[in-house]
C-alpha cells in the first residue's frame, strides 16, 4: 500500500476496514439527508407529522439495540455484529420503497435506526478491543473526520435527485444509499487478528455483573447523551432560527453548514491529540460546554440585529460551536474508553452509545421547544444545560 493510502485510511487492517466502510456509509447518509424527507412524503405520502412520529418511535429502537448489541459484541464479537446490522440497515432502506403505511414505515424505521445503533456500538467496540490508550480517541477522529467529509459528498450527490425532483428520482437514491450501505460491509468481512489480552481496570466490576451497577460510567453516558443535544443546534435549531428569527437570508444556512464540516475535518484530529487521561478528558468536555454556552449567545444576539449583523454572528456562533463539537466529542470518546472495564468492552460502549443515540433522539424536540419556541429565553436555558452537562462531567471524572 503506497505511503498516501495509508495516511487515508490507516495503518493497521481494522481502521483500515472501518475507514473504507464508513466511507461508504456516509455517502449513502449524505444521500439519506438529502432526500429522504421528501421521500417519506412524496413517494410513500406520509404527513410531515407522520414522519416525525415514527423518526421518533425508530429513535427507541436506535437506544435499545446500542445498548443490547453491546452485550451481544462481547458475546460472539464486534465483528459480525457489526456486518450484520450493516447488512440489516440495507434491507431496511430498500424496504423502504414498498412501504404504504404509516405502520409499515415506523416498523421499517425502527430496523433502520436499530440496526445503526448497533452499528455505532460494535464499531466502538471494535476500537476498544484493537486499540489502546490515545490511539483508540485518535483513530476514532480521523473516522469522524472520514464521516464528514464523505455525508458532505454524499449530500452533494442528492442534489441529482433534488434537481429532477420526481418520485422515481426519489427512489434510485433510496437504493443507491441501500447499494452504498451494503458495500459498507464488504470490507468489514475479512478476520481481524486478535489482539493482545488487556490487563482489567483496578477494581472493575466484576466480569458478568451489569455495567449499569457502574454509576459514575453510566452519568458520564447520561451526560454525553444530554450534550449530544448540540447537533441538534446545527441541523435543526440553527436552519428554523435563521430562517424565522433573523434577517439573515435563508442562503446563509448553507454556508454555516458548510463551515461546520470543514472546522470539524480540519480539527478533530488535533483535538483528540489534546485529550491524555480521564482527568484531562473532563477539563476538555467542560472546556466545550463554555463554547456551547458561547453559541447560545450568539445565536440569541442574532436575532434582533440588522443583516450584516446577523450574518457576522451566526458565523461566530457556528465557529463556537464547531469548537465545541470537537472538544466534546474527543473528551467524551476517551472517557468511554478509559473508564470501561476492559473484560466488557462491547457492554461499556453500549451503554455510552446508548446515551448519544437519546440525546439525539431528543435533540429536535428539545431545541424547538426551548430556542425556536421562546428565543432568547430559550437560548439561555440551553446554554445553563450544557454549562451544567459540562460541569457535571468533570464532577464525574474527577472522582476516584
Amino acid at each position: 500500500m503506497t505511503l498516501t493510502a495509508t495516511r487515508l485510511t490507516g495503518r493497521s487492517p481494522v481502521e483500515r476496514a472501518l475507514t473504507l466502510s464508513i466511507a461508504a456509509a456516509s455517502l449513502a447518509k449524505g444521500v439519506l439527508f438529502g432526500v429522504s424527507a421528501l421521500f417519506f412524503t412524496t413517494v410513500i405520502g406520509l404527513s410531515p407529522a407522520i414522519v416525525g412520529i415514527g423518526l421518533t418511535v425508530a429513535g427507541v429502537a436506535g437506544m435499545a439495540a446500542a445498548f443490547g448489541s453491546g452485550h451481544l459484541a462481547d458475546r460472539v464479537g464486534a465483528q459480525p455484529v457489526l456486518v450484520a446490522a450493516t447488512v440489516v440497515q440495507s434491507v431496511a432502506l430498500a424496504a423502504y420503497c414498498s412501504a404504504g403505511s404509516a405502520l409499515t414505515f415506523t416498523l421499517i424505521a425502527g430496523a433502520a435506526a436499530g440496526a445503526q445503533g448497533a452499528q455505532r456500538t460494535a464499531q466502538a467496540t471494535l476500537l476498544a478491543v484493537h486499540f489502546t490508550g490515545p490511539d483508540r480517541v485518535t483513530v476514532r477522529a480521523r473516522l469522524r473526520v472520514v464521516t464528514n467529509v464523505f455525508v458532505g459528498v454524499g449530500s452533494a450527490l442528492a442534489a441529482t435527485a433534488l434537481a429532477a425532483g420526481t418520485p422515481a428520482a426519489y427512489v434510485i437514491a433510496m437504493l443507491a444509499a441501500s447499494a452504498l450501505v451494503l458495500g459498507s460491509a464488504m470490507p468489514l468481512r475479512g478476520r481481524f487478528a486478535p489482539p493482545a489480552p488487556a490487563p482489567a481496570r483496578p477494581a472493575a466490576t466484576p466480569p458478568g455483573r451489569s455495567p449499569l451497577r457502574d454509576l459514575r460510567y453510566v452519568g458520564i453516558a447520561a451526560l454525553y447523551g444530554v450534550l449530544t443535544i448540540q447537533f441538534g443546534l446545527l441541523t435543526v435549531g440553527m436552519p428554523l432560527w435563521v430562517t424565522l428569527h433573523t434577517r439573515a437570508p435563508a442562503t446563509v444556512v448553507a454556508l454555516l453548514l458548510v463551515l461546520n464540516t470543514v472546522l470539524v475535518a480540519v480539527f478533530q484530529v488535533p483535538a483528540a491529540r489534546l485529550v491524555s487521561g480521564v482527568r484531562a478528558a473532563g477539563r476538555t468536555v467542560v472546556v466545550s460546554s463554555g463554547f456551547l454556552v458561547l453559541t447560545c449567545l450568539f445565536y440569541a444576539g442574532a436575532g434582533p440585529v440588522p443583516r450584516l449583523a446577523a450574518i457576522g454572528l451566526l458565523l461566530l456562533a457556528v465557529v463556537a460551536a464547531s469548537v465545541a463539537e470537537v472538544l466534546s466529542e474527543a473528551g467524551a470518546w476517551s472517557l468511554a474508553f478509559d473508564l470501561a472495564d476492559a473484560r466488557q468492552p462491547g457492554a461499556y460502549q453500549g451503554i455510552s452509545q446508548t446515551g448519544f443515540a437519546a440525546g439525539g433522539m431528543l435533540a429536535p424536540a428539545v431545541v424547538t421547544s426551548t430556542a425556536i419556541a421562546h428565543g432568547t429565553p430559550g437560548w439561555l436555558l440551553l446554554a445553563a444545560v450544557f454549562l451544567a452537562a459540562g460541569a457535571g462531567t468533570y464532577g464525574l471524572a474527577s472522582h476516584r
